[in-house]
């Protein structure tokens, strides 16, 4: 494992009585690729920029390579920002927008042009070295933000919400683009998103934040397979969850009886207790759908009420008789062998294995 580059340690921020950031304590190893998710508001964005200098912690230290830096202005650290924004001077062409950082800290004319030329080549943009930022595509604009931030050759880059603005299409391409480098170069990446798709695709590591705190630290595997808690699982995945009280704990499973019918599940180390209340989450992918009832335990008769195709991928929206809410994720070409229709009845069922218990906190 790396070692920490940047540590956060009791890292709060309040805004006058309102609090933006209640108390965080991580770190973020060197040469790793770490994104920051959450709804709006949920302080992600406001972490980002106390570790860019552009907001000083009300409590705590960010240390970066063992220095703390609190009281460092933004413009003495080695951490360039990628705005959402994009911030590029419009009466600049690509080459002289790549060149500014480098000018600012004095580095001759000669020098900067060769080490922004080299940039672009590198984006694949070397050829619109000398258009003006109007004339880009925003594909275009984004590689040349991204030139402009890696020509100062830093030790971490921060990356606000920089694929939000462009089409689906190019969103995918430079996904690509970013983990590519990231892994050719060895940078640290510190990645804020509102999208799952784009954290999970590309992220080493992934924080979950709700309400100014940290709900869940781990690889995108693990966060979308085994959530944490109710926050997370609501908030990744297509998850379905269900609550209740348990029945009876033996071993490694326990039976929860809830509105929807009784299930057993694997204890998964959470410390469950007979006659408490307990909730557990089975991921969309790992539901299958039958018309006979099927062997497993773990099954439920439903009512097919809508369906989202993405792609060759489809999500079914069905609810049972108590009229709680299923969602099945499947191939197109699977489901077509079932020619279902809105109102059809069908059943659902999961293995033992696939359900993760929730933590009550």
């Amino acid at each position: 494992m790396n070692k920490p580059l940047v540590v956060f340690d009791k890292v709060k921020k309040h805004f006058g009585n309102f609090v933006a950031v209640k108390e965080l304590d991580f770190e973020i190893r060197e040469g790793e690729f770490l994104a920051i998710m959450g709804p709006s508001g949920c302080g992600k964005t406001t972490t980002l920029r106390m570790l860019a200098g552009l907001e000083a912690p009300s409590m705590g230290e960010i240390r970066l390579n063992d220095r703390v830096m609190n009281d460092v202005a933004p413009h003495e650290r080695d951490t360039p920002l990628v705005w959402q924004s994009l911030a590029l001077f419009p009466f600049l062409t690509a080459r002289e927008n790549v060149e500014f950082g480098l000018k600012m800290r004095g580095v001759d004319k000669a020098e900067r042009r060769e080490r922004a030329l080299k940039w672009l080549d590198k984006m694949g943009i070397l050829e619109f070295s000398d258009r003006h930022i109007s004339t880009l595509s925003g594909g275009q604009k984004q590689r040349v933000a991204l030139a402009r931030s890696l020509v100062m050759e830093p030790q971490i880059l921060l990356l606000d919400e920089p694929l939000s603005a462009l089409d689906a299409h190019l969103v995918i391409r430079m996904q690509a683009v970013l983990t590519d480098l990231q892994r050719e170069l060895g940078i640290t990446f510190v990645y804020v998103t509102h999208s799952q798709s784009e954290a999970f695709a590309m992220a080493d590591r992934v924080i979950i934040m709700g309400k100014g705190e940290i709900a869940q630290i781990g690889t995108p595997k693990d966060i979308y397979r085994e959530p944490a808690n109710q926050f997370v699982a609501e908030f990744v995945g297509r998850n379905n969850i269900l609550s209740g009280k348990v029945a009876s704990v033996d071993g490694d499973t326990a039976r929860i009886t809830t509105q929807s019918g009784a299930f057993t599940v694997p204890t998964n180390e959470v410390h469950l207790i007979e006659g408490h209340d307990a909730s557990f989450v089975i991921s969309a992918d790992l539901v299958h759908i039958a018309k006979d009832e099927p062997a497993e335990a773990n099954n439920a008769f439903c009512k097919l009420i809508s369906e989202e195709f993405v792609g060759s991928m489809v999500t079914l929206f069905l609810e049972d008789a108590q009229g709680h809410e299923f969602k099945v994720q499947m191939q197109e070409r699977e489901l077509s062998k079932f020619d279902l229709h809105s109102g059809d009845e069908i059943w659902l069922s999961w293995d033992t294995q696939s359900a993760h218990v929730l933590n009550q906190s």
